[in-house]
C-alpha cells in the first residue's frame, strides 16, 4: 500500500527512481548567484568549477545530517520505494534543502512536503547534439503551491512548536502519504479519507481531554460530519467524471433572418 503511518516499514525497495539525482541537480544545490542562464553555453572549465562548488555544498549538507534527518529519510525510503542512500542524495541535492531545517526549528514550518512524480528533464542527444525534454520520475522537496501535483505526496506534520530533536522526532513528527496518480486529486483525497483517516479515527481510543472517547456525543458528531463530507466528495467527483459537455453552436445562422418579434416567438 502507498498509504502508511509513520511507523510503517517496507523490506523491498525498487530502484525505479535511481536516477532521481539528475543532471539538473548541479545547479539545484548552487546558490542563485552562482547559477547561469540555460541559454549560455558553459566552457569545460566553468562546468568543472560549478561541479566542484555543487560537490562542496552537497558535502556540507551531508555533514549536517543527524538522527532527525535519518528518521525522515527512512520514512521516505519506505514510502517511495527507494534506498535510503538514494533519498539522502536527493535531499542534499535539492535547492529547497533549507526547508528541512526550518521544519525542525522551534515554532518552525508545520509541514514538510515531498512530491514523487514525473518531471521534464533536459537530456542531451549525442547524435544530433540537441537537447530534449523527457519525463522522468523524481523525488523533490516542495512548498506544494508552485508545482502541479500529479504523483505521490509524502508529508511530515509536526505536533508541537518545540524544537525537533533526534530523541523526540518519532513522537513529534507524523508521516503520511497521499496518492494523486494521473492528477486525480479528488479521487486521491477520497481514498485517503475513507480508507486511511476515518478507520484510524474510529479505532482511536485516546481522545485527550474527552474521557468518554467514542461514546462522547461531540466525537460522534465529528465522525458523522467527516463521513458526510466523504460522501459529498464522492458524489461531486462522480458528477464531474460523468459531466455532459455541450457543443458550442454558432447561433448566427439561426438569428440572421429574424426580423421582428413574431419571428423570435416562432423561433422560440
Amino acid at each position: 500500500s502507498k498509504y502508511r503511518g509513520h511507523g510503517g516499514n517496507l523490506k523491498t525497495r525498487s530502484t525505479e527512481l535511481g536516477s532521481a539525482v539528475t543532471e539538473s541537480s548541479l545547479t539545484a544545490v548552487l546558490p542563485a548567484s552562482t547559477t547561469v542562464k540555460k541559454s549560455v553555453v558553459l566552457s569545460s572549465e566553468s562546468r568543472t568549477e560549478l561541479a566542484k562548488q555543487a560537490k562542496v555544498i552537497k558535502e556540507e549538507r551531508r555533514a549536517q545530517i543527524d538522527g532527525r534527518h535519518r528518521y525522515l529519510i527512512s520514512r521516505l525510503a519506505d514510502g517511495i520505494d527507494l534506498s535510503e542512500q538514494q533519498v539522502e542524495e536527493t535531499i542534499i541535492s535539492d535547492d529547497k534543502f533549507e526547508l528541512i531545517e526550518q521544519f525542525f526549528a522551534p515554532s518552525g514550518l508545520k509541514k514538510l512536503l515531498f512530491f514523487s512524480q514525473d518531471v521534464l528533464q533536459q537530456k542531451l542527444d549525442a547524435s544530433s547534439k540537441s537537447t530534449n525534454s523527457l519525463p522522468q520520475k523524481k523525488l523533490f522537496i516542495t512548498m506544494g503551491s508552485t508545482e502541479d501535483f500529479t504523483g505521490t505526496c509524502a508529508f511530515f506534520l509536526r505536533t508541537s512548536d518545540g524544537l525537533i530533536t533526534a530523541s523526540n522526532v518519532s513522537q513529534e513528527v507524523n508521516f503520511g502519504m497521499f496518492d494523486c496518480t494521473n492528477g486525480n486529486i479528488l479521487q486521491g483525497l477520497e481514498f485517503f479519507l475513507s480508507q486511511i483517516m476515518i478507520p484510524a479515527l474510529k479505532s482511536q481510543q485516546n481522545w485527550g481531554a474527552v474521557k468518554e472517547g467514542l461514546k462522547n456525543s461531540q466525537i460522534q458528531d465529528f465522525l458523522y460530519s467527516v463521513d458526510k463530507f466523504v460522501g459529498t466528495l464522492s458524489s461531486s467527483r462522480q458528477n464531474i467524471e460523468d459531466k455532459i459537455e455541450l457543443t458550442k453552436v454558432d447561433i448566427d445562422i439561426y438569428v440572421k433572418n429574424l426580423q421582428n418579434p413574431s419571428d423570435y416567438i416562432t423561433a422560440g
